[in-house]
């Protein structure tokens, strides 16, 4: 939670300094392009209030996020989805529309950039998300175990070395490659004492099994803690026949 407020706290503050640079300061190089224009462009761009309104659209983001921040200390789940969700679509959105202030002969060329990347941003945003919620299950077969889903794999018993539930998830320091959501881990984290691991947890969902085999670690829980102990009964048996 520590490290998603300074992140927060940080793009509020950076989209403030840039905004209050580009509207008070005049700084309207801070734009990207607008320093390349020819000055015909530019001094255009500046009469239609292209610059300005790019100004207010960042400090405007900036209070929206400012404004969702302490959803960090409540129980809400999806609290870094809703953020940075907002924060997406808002700026999208705003340069859809700022493209009615482009230039006249450069403007339905803005619009199409604009929209494209709003649809190409927000399509692979919601494929991203889609895997990353996709659901997972630990299916133990006669000489084998899979973990079903992205990042998943099967082992067979013989690689297993220890199997363990946990009451508590050790601490989870780096991702390394895999989905860190607000309410799931899936893929390759580092953890704290166990090194590298790949993780398939429901986060705040105890309790947790926890596999060693003879290359990789591996974390895992089900939905509710009675499934959990399932896979970990059945697992645990096999394992040690």
């Amino acid at each position: 939670m520590v490290l998603l407020l300074i992140v927060q706290l940080g793009l509020i503050l950076l989209f403030l300094i840039i905004g209050w640079a580009i509207l008070k300061k005049k700084d309207y190089w801070l734009l990207s392009g607008f320093a390349n224009r020819p000055k015909e462009e530019q001094l255009q761009l500046i009469e239609n209030g292209y610059p300005q309104r790019s100004g207010k659209l960042l400090i405007t983001t900036a209070v929206g996020m400012f404004i969702l921040l302490p959803l960090i200390f409540t129980p809400f789940k999806y609290t870094l989805e809703v953020q940075f969700g907002f924060m997406i679509v808002f700026l999208l959105t705003g340069y859809i529309y700022l493209s009615k202030y482009e230039i006249l002969k450069k403007r339905k060329r803005s619009y199409i950039l604009s929209t494209t990347l709003f649809i190409v941003i927000m399509g692979f945003t919601g494929i991203i998300m889609y895997i990353g919620y996709q659901d997972y299950q630990l299916v133990t077969r006669q000489d084998f175990f899979e973990i079903t889903g992205v990042y998943g794999n099967v082992w067979s018993y013989e690689e297993v070395k220890r199997v363990e539930l946990l009451e508590e998830m050790p601490k989870v320091t780096v991702r390394q490659n895999g989905f860190g959501l607000s309410t799931m881990a899936k893929g390759k984290f580092k953890v704290k004492e166990y090194g590298s691991s790949l993780l398939f947890i429901r986060k705040d969902s105890a309790p947790y099994i926890y596999i060693e085999t003879d290359n990789k670690k591996i974390f895992i829980n089900a939905k509710t803690p009675e499934q959990t102990k399932e896979w970990y009964n059945e697992l645990k048996a096999i394992s040690e026949e």
